[in-house]
Parts: structure tokens; sequence; C-alpha cells
């Protein structure tokens, strides 16, 4: 794919200046933060060093100080208390963290993470009756509920109290709850929104701590929220950004037994996990106990006090990663022979795929290996006991809830956000469902839409690179959802020593401008070889990364498009 180039303008450039003054910052870091919204010493102080005492008061969500009432009182009359969780990375995580945290206060409480393949997303009768077996009376809902109207209602029947903690949309009829944690819930006051669901159990955690002990000791279960909000893809911004970045060091400097398992499983370095060392190393892990097995064993994992014990079921995910991935490549490949059939004429908007044969745990992945390779929103879809079950990602600017809404008719049911959504439809309704969809899509995207792009922070010479520029730009992370790492841009740069192609159409050479020489690699980049052949000058869009080897660090470029200089 061909991408567009857009650069960020700058409004203000006293406000660059002033920036780069006052926080002794080169102008180029500047002008990234100005792009950020950051205009103001204050501001900027406060992005470099995340405070925990920025945390919004947890009291400030509807339904806050009733659901602390009512665990307590549970944990009075010595009620056992039920947590039914979700089986991806924000489910177990939210699941494992509360279950500890409530056993920790003196609570009796067990967990349910419903099967992946027989039962699917979301708050069911069977995990009520199982609450039932287990003389429950009050259950906790994580990462799922917000819609779950007719089990909360079955609940409710059998004399059982519910807490919804969620961060999905509301549908236009709420449940029954008891409390209903979810900021997107109307008229909720809360003044961030966009928390993962292991945020939001966390604030039900830190609202506790402020009636039974202290904020401080909620701290200690942000390594939870920063694995979740890595995985999940929320925004990195505001309280997610204070609590990724002292959860990120929770899980560097201490981390619990079955963090530090999966860390040695996946090879990983404790001290230098950053956001894509959960998206790439342990999220796929967590997600693959789900995917191809028992979801529970991640919970299972995070809750073990005793390394080996935690190490064995982390070797077990490790096991079902690798053939999760094998089912990966297979799916994908099989579902890009479908995909080509409705892109023939380059006329459709989105993709509806559906097959029998396809394996649900991995539909999820390869829609969006879909979107990434097609940029157009694209749901997935394999049989499950008689019903098509699936995944919809979606590409930016469109609201893939909001499309599946305006086709409910056709859907048995859905639930999900802007970005990702789960439903379930008869096969019977497919086409109809793929026709009505489509027609959504064109009537809400446009050519440039689908046309992939770059957004560039800012322009950069070779020579600006030093020591502190680096020193500063860590301070930009955590990197996730909405603080993306800066994209600079350099222009007439020449290679030196030659060029390779490594690996799968990887490009490697050392680049040159004014002088300065960096080590450069481009991933899939090899069909661009003679851009940068010879003495020519050419322009790249890029990314900076430190590598750490024995004590050392070396930068490096890594590119994501070249062009000729004149372009």
């Amino acid at each position: 794919m061909g991408y567009r180039w857009i650069f960020r303008t700058i409004d203000d450039e006293k406000t660059v200046e002033n920036l780069a003054a006052t926080l002794k910052i080169p102008k180029s870091l500047s002008s990234v933060l100005s792009t950020r919204g950051i205009t103001n010493e204050n501001d900027g102080e406060l992005f470099f060093h995340p405070k925990l005492s920025k945390l919004y008061s947890p009291f400030l969500m509807d339904g806050m100080d009733i659901a602390v009432k009512r665990i307590l009182l549970s944990i009075k009359n010595g009620e056992v208390i039920w947590i039914h969780g979700d089986y991806d990375v924000d489910g177990t995580t939210s699941t494992a963290m509360m279950y500890q945290f409530l056993q920790s206060i003196g609570a009796k409480v067990g967990f349910y993470i419903p099967d992946r393949l027989s039962e699917g997303y979301g708050f069911s009768v069977a995990s009520v009756d199982h609450a039932i077996e287990f003389n429950a009376s009050l259950i906790i809902t994580v990462d799922c509920g917000i819609t779950s109207v007719d089990v909360i209602r079955y609940a409710k029947e059998k004399k059982i109290d519910t807490i919804v903690c969620d961060h999905h949309e509301p549908a236009e009829i709420l449940p029954e709850a008891v409390a209903i944690l979810d900021p997107l819930k109307p008229k909720c006051d809360y003044p961030f929104k966009y928390l993962s669901a292991c945020g939001v159990a966390f604030k039900l955690i830190q609202a506790l701590c402020d009636v039974v002990s202290t904020s401080e000791d909620a701290y200690s279960y942000l390594d939870y929220v920063a694995v979740a909000s890595a995985a999940d893809i929320v925004p990195l911004i505001d309280e997610n950004r204070i609590m990724v970045h002292f959860g990120l060091r929770k899980l560097n400097e201490n981390p619990r037994p079955g963090f530090k398992a999966l860390v040695e499983c996946a090879g990983l370095q404790l001290g230098n996990l950053t956001t894509s060392s959960i998206i790439f190393g342990l999220a796929p892990r967590i997600n693959a106990a789900g995917r191809v097995g028992d979801a529970r064993r991640a919970v299972q994992m995070m809750i073990q006090k005793i390394e080996i014990n935690a190490y064995h079921i982390a070797q077990q995910l490790e096991q079902e990663n690798r053939k999760r991935r094998t089912l990966d490549e297979y799916t994908f490949s099989e579902a890009e022979k479908v995909a080509q059939k409705y892109l023939v004429d380059n006329s459709a908007k989105s993709l509806v795929l559906h097959s029998s044969k396809w394996h649900a745990g991995v539909i999820g992945i390869v829609a969006s290996r879909l979107v990434e390779k097609h940029n157009l929103p694209t749901v997935m879809l394999t049989s499950v006991d008689g019903l098509a079950k699936g995944s919809a990602r979606s590409i930016k600017d469109f609201d893939i809830h909001s499309a599946l809404k305006k086709c409910e008719s056709f859907l048995v049911e859905f639930g999900g956000h802007k970005h990702a959504a789960g439903l379930a439809i008869e096969e019977k309704n497919i086409d109809e469902f793929r026709i009505a969809f489509e027609k959504i899509a064109k009537n809400y995207i446009n050519d440039k839409m689908v046309e992939p792009e770059i957004i560039i922070d800012t322009e950069l010479n070779l020579d600006e690179l030093s020591p502190r520029f680096f020193e500063v730009l860590r301070l930009f992370s955590p990197f996730g959802h909405h603080n993306h790492k800066p994209i600079f841009f350099t222009k007439n740069v020449r290679t030196t020593s030659g060029v390779k192609i490594v690996g799968q159409n990887h490009l490697k050479f050392r680049a040159i401008q004014r002088n300065f020489v960096i080590d450069a690699i481009g991933y899939h980049l090899a069909d661009k070889i003679h851009y940068v052949s010879g003495a020519k000058e050419f322009s790249i869009v890029y990314t900076l990364e430190e590598n750490y080897f024995k004590g050392g660090m070396s930068p490096q470029i890594r590119i994501k498009d070249i062009r000729p200089s004149e372009e």
C-alpha cells in the first residue's frame, strides 16, 4: 500500500519556543508536545512526570458509593462474592486483580470465566447457576454486564445482587443491578471516559481502599491495569497514562509471580518492559489461554503466590500460543482468499467473511490483520452451535459499534465499542447483513479514509539525535493509542556501506545525513530498495528505538516509509 504523508501543523510557534526554553528540551520535541495538547510548563512537567495524586476520586463515578457499601456489607455478613470476567486480557486481569484484592480484605470469593467456544462473550445464566452452587449472594461482573439485562434480572430473581464493572457502550435499557460502574453510562459525570475494564475495577478497589485502608494499598494493583490498558488499546492519556506509567514500574521492579513467569516464557527482560512488550509479548500468551483452551488458567497463573506453580501454567500458555499462531496463519490465509472475491473491483468499503471451518479463538486476530492489510472495517464469522459468531474490527473514524447497531435487526446479539465489537447472527441472515453493513460503510467511508496515512509529528535532522534528545524522548512513554511514538521526517538522507535485505523482505542499512550516521531498518520495505541504492538521496518517515545489549545502548531508526527526495 502507498501511504499519504500528513504533517501535523503548529498553531503557535511561540508556544513551541516557550516549551523548549522552560522545559529545557530540544525544539523538535517541544513541537511534538504542543501537537499533543501540551501548551505550558506545568502540563509538560505532569506529562513527563506523572503523579498518582492526579488520579481522580473513584467516588466521582456514578454508583461507586453504593457498590462500596454493598461489598463491605457482604464481607461483614460473611457472604460469598462471585466474580464473572471475560476471557481476554482485560477480562482475566480484572478478574485476577479483583479476586486477589477481595481476598486480602477478608472476602469469601470465587470467579468464573466463560468458555470462548461453547459459551461466548458476556454474563450468562450459566454463570449465575454456578454462583448459586457456590452459595454466592453477590456477583461482580468485570469487562461485561452493561447490556446483560435479562441475566441480571435472572440473578435478582434468585436473590443474588449484581455490581457491574464495565467500560463498553450501554444499550438504551440498563440492567437492574445494585450498582453499575461504567464511565460511559448516561448521567455518569466521571471526568475520564476511556478506562479499560480493569481500570474501572481498579477504581472500585481504590474506593474500597479509601474506606478500609489507604489509596497506597490500591496502587500495588496497577500492574494489572497496565497490562489490561496496553492490551485493550485504550487511549494512553490522562488517567490511563498515570496508571500505566506506575503499573509498568511495578511490573519491571517487583513483578508478581504470574507476570514474572510469563515474562520469562516470552523471552523478555525485566527492567525493560514497555507497552510494546505487553502488546506483543504478554498479551498474546494470556489470550491464548482462552483462544485454544480454558481461560481460567490465565487467572490462576496471575493469582499464584508460588513462582514454580505460576511458571508451570505460563509454560502451558506458551505452548498454546504457538498453537494459536499456527491457527492464525492458516485462518488468515483462507480468509484472504475469500476477501479477494469481494475486493476484485476495488469498490468494497467493508469485509464480512464467514466460514464454518475457522477457529473461533483466532478470528478476532485475523480480523485485525485484514484491517491492517486492506484498511477496511472487517467482520469475521465462524459457526458455533448453529449460530455465526464473530468479531468486528474497524478503521480510523468509522464507529463499528454504531454500524452494528444500525444492522441490529439482522443480529442475535452484539456488543463492544467504537473500534472493536463481538456479534452473533443466524447463518441465514449473513448475506442480508453483509449488504446492509456494506451500505452503511459506503455512506460513511470516503476514498481518503481507506487510503492509509502516516501522521508525521515533526521534521528532524539526524545530527539532533544527542543523548539529551533520547533522554527526553523516553519521557514521552508509555506509548499507545493517542500517545504514539513520535514519527519524524528527515530529507536528503543517503546510505553508507551498502544496503541489505534481511529476514522477510526487510531493508537494513546505515543512514547518513549532515555527516551523522545511524543504523536503520525498514520492515517489509524491500520493494523500495531502488530508492536507497547507490548515492541517491531520499526522504524517510520513522520512529526511534533504543537497543540495549551488555549494558550499552545503541539508537536505531525504524523506517515506516521511504520516498525519493525530490517528491
